[in-house]
């Protein structure tokens, strides 16, 4: 172009911008002040700030900044709602704050910023204030305040605010959409309530690949018992592949994804993987490995940790070490999910020899770590060592959590240490929870501590009334002690709280389907219950 104006690098500027290409972007915007001698407008602002957010780069956010102040664009509300987004993605929430602070005029979209980057830093009170705030202000939250403060409510655990959060979307009408569609279902799935996830999937008119992942996440993470879903998937994208599915619902829509023209992405891939590792659908589990390697999603370093969690929990610790030493670069949970695979199988030495190489990898050990390490010396009755890893840990300033106090409860138990498992448990820093007192009732039935077993059991039926197997376990303690009728008295106490026991059950594939049972029923039984080409039992 032998001139060019404003309208020109404005728009030049947008399209390198919608297509990825940031730093040619800001390159433009620097090359039109400098080399062309014009003067960016509110367009040309607007559109490079967005850009800046999104490669974070906070001083050249100030350099606009300073020259949003020196030409008096700071005063437009768009200009300072784009300079918000900006710092706040950038990680100066101090700036941010400023900005809004410093408008004297706001928009929703203003509030939506500041909320925005609160959430996008993890600053989940800071963001339940302001949205506080806002209300107070008369504002009506709209599709993007609600999406925005859904997952920061599940954070804060504020449950009951996201539901009238819910309510409040219904009576707008703007359930349906699909932004808050999402984070519904993702609030519902991490809430514990699957179902309700469901009905707001099942409702939604339109989906994205976002929807079905929060889908296969939600069943993944929930763990649905089989549903006895004796499907028999025709995977039409797939040359000559078929998949019988008899996993949980998440797998189903795992493949429906597919069948409905959505691709795969690394997101549906890790929730997939989860839900055959909860399930132990080994099979299942290395289909979906194929097609990973196949669309070599397995580089992918969360994918590559989901199916080291997969191998490990189905046994196959010899698949896991192949896929782990194939890792080009590891991150502390593909060492933490090595460390527990050998620890749960009882291969000591290698778990330890994981745990010591893990810091000469650069690797820097974390809670998680120390969860691993402290369960595999439980498994060992490797007192010492356990001693000295927990008092390192609290040298790394890696604070000690509950679940860290229940292993070195459980370490202490099995060894027979009772009164060591006791003092650690009265001088812990935090409080007690159920995995603690759990850890010491189960020592206390190995060794025959009745009266310490009461005192851990009256912790739990306090934390947890309607968990079935405290109950059995003390009144198991009670019978082996011969003292029938405190045993009576602790299963009376199940009845009067109408907690029943769950019951145990196998399952077994016989061709394409799968068939779940308890002790006395029969396979024909269950034949007359499964209806070809039916959803289910």
């Amino acid at each position: 172009m032998p001139e060019r104006d404003v309208i020109s690098w404005n728009t030049a500027i947008g399209v390198f911008s919608i297509n990825g290409l940031y730093l040619d972007a800001v390159g433009l915007f620097q090359d039109m002040i400098s080399a062309s001698g014009l003067s960016p407008n509110l367009v040309s602002v607007i559109s490079v700030l967005p850009v800046c957010a999104t490669v974070e780069d906070e001083k050249m956010t100030s350099q606009i900044h300073g020259y949003m102040i020196k030409t008096g664009l700071d005063v437009i509300v768009t200009a300072g709602n784009a300079l918000v987004d900006a710092y706040g993605k950038c990680g100066s929430m101090k700036a941010a704050k400023r900005v809004f602070n410093e408008m004297t005029e706001r928009s929703e979209v203003s509030w939506n910023a500041i909320i925005t980057s609160f959430a996008y830093r993890e600053l989940h009170g800071d963001a339940l204030s302001t949205f506080r705030l806002m209300i107070l202000e008369g504002l009506t939250p709209n599709t993007v305040t609600i999406s925005s403060m859904l997952p920061v409510l599940v954070e804060l655990e504020f449950f009951n605010l996201a539901k009238e959060l819910h309510g409040f979307s219904m009576r707008r009408g703007i359930e349906s959409d699909i932004f808050i569609a999402n984070s519904l279902i993702d609030m519902y799935a991490k809430s514990g309530h699957p179902t309700e996830a469901s009905c707001v999937f099942n409702k939604m008119t339109r989906r994205n690949v976002v929807s079905w992942n929060a889908m296969v996440a939600n069943f993944a993470q929930n763990r649905f018992e089989f549903k006895a879903l004796n499907l028999i998937r025709e995977m039409q994208n797939h040359v000559g592949y078929s998949q019988t599915s008899e996993c949980i619902e998440s797998l189903i829509l795992f493949w429906e994804m597919q069948l409905t023209g959505m691709k795969h992405d690394v997101v549906s891939f890790v929730g997939a993987i989860s839900a055959c590792a909860n399930l132990a659908a080994l099979k299942q589990g290395r289909e979906i490995h194929g097609i990973v390697v196949r669309k070599l999603s397995h580089e992918h370093l969360f994918v590559a940790n989901s199916l080291l969690d997969l191998y490990t929990k189905c046994g196959r610790i010899d698949i896991a070490k192949t896929a782990f030493d194939r890792i080009p670069i590891r991150d502390v949970a593909s060492w933490n999910t090595m460390i527990l695979g050998y620890g749960m199988l009882g291969e000591l030495d290698v778990a330890i020899s994981l745990f010591e190489a893990m810091k000469y990898d650069g690797v820097e050990y974390d809670s998680v770590s120390y969860i691993a390490i402290l369960s595999a010396c439980s498994h060992g009755g490797l007192v010492e060592r356990g001693r000295n890893y927990f008092n390192e840990m609290q040298g790394r300033n890696v604070k000690p959590t509950t679940m860290h106090y229940a292993c070195m409860v459980d370490l202490l138990g099995r060894a027979g240490l009772m009164d060591e498992a006791v003092n650690l448990i009265k001088d812990i820093s935090v409080e007690p929870d159920a995995n603690v007192w759990g850890a010491l009732l189960g020592a206390c039935r190995l060794h025959g501590s009745i009266e310490l077993g009461c005192w851990a059991a009256d912790h739990l039926f306090k934390l947890k009334p309607n968990h079935c197997g405290y109950y059995a376990l003390l009144s198991n303690m009670y019978a082996e002690a011969g003292r029938w009728d405190d045993a009576d008295r602790v299963r009376e106490l199940m009845k009067s709280r109408r907690v029943k026991k769950d019951p145990g059950f196998s399952w077994v594939q016989i061709r394409d389907q799968v068939h779940a049972f308890v002790v006395g029923e029969k396979l024909e039984n269950l034949d007359t219950m499964y209806c070809p080409g039916e959803c289910g039992w």
